[in-house]
């Protein structure tokens, strides 16, 4: 059977600031931080009902906390819960918890995928937030009752070791956070995030029982599993491509990354050759690439 086809969705009208219902319990309130990376901006949730929690509460950003209390009003709320530390989602929560009295609730602090190797940096050093603690880590498969809403609780590493998706229990709603977005496949960046992991993660999500995606930017996902085998699809066809760049030659990131991605302007171009290194790290784990490492650069030989 041939793969789902996989189309972005980039028409997706991000009401900034505004409260927009999405299933009952549940209202996203988009923060005024669009960019190549954040897309129309970093959404963040509401849920509950009397009482509620805030998802991903985003950016330290004074007029995205207004928009977030405008939209709770004055409702009591229980905790802040974060889909992962990358600090578009999570550079006010520490601030806002302070403010509101309550606890940050997420997977524990961030940390890599795997150690830094000799030479090696994170290029996403300092998107990450490093100093945050949680008041409480949240565990997979466990369900927490906020605001009259019981969600489940999925670790899916990949973009970053401490992501996690929340289920709506009883309803085919799952947030994915930045796991699966509908207007561009999710950023790999080594050793902060995984290709392994990203798609063992991907093979998870589709065997939850949740069909309906919500994702952290940009618009809702209607058939979130043919869409999730879809983006595996696409992993796996870069996988190849860059393996056959290899074969045709590429010996090093610049040039498989020229191979790959002949036309990409810079900005995409830097996050390409992350991208690239990330497939080249789980084609060397998989024993399909040789790779050796030193001070002068990497250089790729397929086994």
């Amino acid at each position: 059977m041939a793969s789902p086809a996989l189309v972005f969705d980039t028409n997706f009208s991000a009401q900034t600031g505004e409260a927009v219902p999405v299933v009952p319990g549940l209202v996203r309130v988009t923060a005024p931080n669009a960019s190549a990376y954040t897309f129309t901006g970093t959404n963040s949730f509401i849920l509950g009902h009397e009482s509620v929690a805030v998802i991903d509460p985003g950016p330290d950003d004074k007029r995205h906390q207004a928009a977030l209390e405008r939209v709770m009003a004055g409702r009591s709320i229980e905790a802040i819960i974060l889909s992962h530390t990358h600090r578009d989602h999570s550079a006010s929560a520490r601030r806002l918890a302070d403010a509101w009295g309550v606890p940050v609730w997420f997977g524990g602090r961030h940390r890599l995928s795997r150690p830094l190797r000799r030479f090696e940096r994170n290029p996403i050093q300092g998107s990450c937030d490093w100093d945050l603690v949680p008041d409480r880590v949240l565990l997979d498969g466990e369900v927490v009752s906020l605001g009259g809403v019981d969600i489940s609780v999925h670790t899916t590493p990949g973009h970053c070791a401490n992501h996690l998706a929340f289920g709506l229990v009883g309803a085919p709603t799952l947030l994915t956070g930045d796991h699966i977005m509908g207007w561009n496949s999710t950023l790999v960046s080594v050793p902060d995030g995984s290709m392994a992991d990203y798609l063992a993660s991907l093979d998870k999500v589709i065997a939850l029982p949740f069909r309906h995606y919500v994702p952290a930017h940009g618009g809702p996902i209607a058939d979130g599993v043919t869409y999730a085998k879809a983006l595996k699809a696409h992993r796996e066809a870069r996988n190849v491509q860059v393996l056959a760049a290899v074969k045709a030659g590429a010996n090093t990131l610049g040039k498989v990354v020229s191979a790959v991605y002949p036309d990409v302007p810079l900005p995409v171009r830097i996050a390409a050759r992350m991208t690239v290194t990330a497939h080249v790290e789980y084609l060397e784990g998989r024993g399909d690439l040789m790779v050796r490492r030193s001070l002068f650069g990497t250089r790729l030989k397929a086994n």
